[in-house]
């Protein structure tokens, strides 16, 4: 049986769609970075070619697309 939920398109076929894939992305990070600014907990990022750690207060919630 091939997977169609949730938009009732083959999975085959939403793995093709980069839009679908940005968005679930952006959606997934926004939502990491929310826990993390709620919870108090500093994130890591690549700056200039290093790992830097950002703490809770610096970190930004990009916005909804």
């Amino acid at each position: 049986m091939a997977d169609t939920a949730p938009l009732g398109r083959p999975l085959g076929e939403r793995m093709r769609d980069d839009r679908l894939i940005e968005q679930a992305l952006g959606r997934g990070v926004r939502e990491a970075l929310k826990r993390h600014k709620q919870a108090g907990n500093p994130v890591a990022a690549w700056r200039d070619g290093k790992v830097v750690w950002i703490a809770p207060e610096d970190i930004v919630i990009p916005p909804e697309e």
